[in-house]
């Protein structure tokens, strides 16, 4: 038996660190939220949703885009918040609009600690005029972006500043729990939310939901914290021949098969609700923009025939839909094996 480097290990964890943020609930996730959504509103906005089902599904993982391929830095703080860094019960003292909050803090300390919540409501302003103005483009755009914002709301570690276990050597919990556990176990996710509802006070229910996520990031925290005193610490990493942690195309380093099945287990079905969550309030927050704007009929905005091409296709997804299902979408997988041919738990 090979005799396996930990101390290795936890060095270079703690030199390079891990890409984690580059895709918050990863590709996998932001795809499925998206599209099922769409399924969850009602007719005839869904109809019009559907003609654009492959646009707003795709277009999901544009905001981490504009992070990381263009290099958008005014985009970074738009995907988190962090409320520790607020100070002490800042999800009720916190200013409830952006305007309020920028006159407190100033742009700088806002861009360090985050905006997600005031992006939320921001989005979903012009969401609201977009269906108002019956923009078919805008709509569809702001719907897209509003969905991977409010995806990453409802993702624990997205509401802390420590959203990668940084600060209590926990690091690479956050592409663990968002990016591999969720494809391992994605599949089994029941993706029917019921009906989209509707958010009387939107501003209000987005720092609700903030508060809801973050109440479950220590709970994450821990529950990894103490399966890593607990399990066999040559068994937490998938390893190579030569004793190296396996790395997805990002850099992210891959944990054994057993540790993420195990992680899964003792969270109790923590990932299942907040990927839900995140469906719930989705469909919720484009239902909320569509019913403010005064219910505008948009059939007139797509070809007829496109629409009635469209409808056969999506009785076939709804039937799947209502057993929890949808159709594959088959986005880019995040953690595919690279040069590890020889990779063994």
């Amino acid at each position: 038996m090979r005799k396996f480097n930990w101390k290795a290990i936890v060095i270079t964890l703690s030199i390079t660190g891990l890409s984690t943020l580059a895709w918050a609930w990863g590709s996998w996730g932001h795809h499925y939220i998206n599209h099922s959504s769409i399924l969850a509103l009602p007719d005839p906005l869904r109809s019009f949703f559907y003609n654009h089902a492959n646009f707003i599904t795709e277009e999901s993982v544009v905001p981490d885009i504009r992070k990381y391929t263009i290099g958008d830095k005014a985009e970074f703080p738009r995907h988190y918040i962090d409320l520790e860094d607020y100070g002490a019960d800042a999800i009720h003292t916190l200013p409830k609009y952006f305007k309020e909050a920028e006159e407190k803090f100033g742009a700088e300390e806002l861009s360090k600690k985050g905006t997600l919540p005031w992006t939320i409501n921001e989005m979903e302003a012009k969401l609201t005029d977009a269906f108002k103005k019956k923009s078919k483009n805008e709509i569809i755009f702001l719907a897209a972006t509003l969905g991977h914002y409010i995806s990453d709301a409802n993702m624990p570690l997205h509401t802390s500043s420590n959203h990668n276990g940084q600060l209590t050597d926990q690091k690479g919990i956050h592409a663990l729990f968002e990016g591999e556990m969720l494809e391992m176990f994605g599949k089994t996710i029941n993706l029917n939310i019921g009906s989209a509802p509707y958010f009387k006070d939107v501003d209000q229910t987005t720092w609700d939901m903030i508060e809801a996520t973050h109440a479950t990031a220590d709970t994450l925290l821990k529950a990894e914290a103490d399966l890593r005193k607990s399990f066999p610490r040559r068994n937490i990493y998938r390893l190579d021949s030569a004793d190296r942690v396996v790395k997805n195309q990002y850099g992210d380093w891959y944990f054994s098969d057993d540790y993420v099945k195990t992680l899964h287990q003792n969270l109790d079905g923590l990932l299942e609700r907040r990927f839900r969550a995140a469906i719930y309030y989705t469909a919720g927050y484009w239902y909320t923009a569509w019913v403010n704007a005064g219910k505008p009929d948009l059939s007139d905005l797509d070809d007829e025939e496109t629409t009635k091409r469209n409808q056969k296709t999506l009785k076939k997804e709804l039937k799947l839909w209502r057993k929890g299902k949808t159709f594959d979408l088959k986005p880019v997988p995040e953690f595919k094996l690279i040069n590890s041919d020889d990779a063994h738990d």
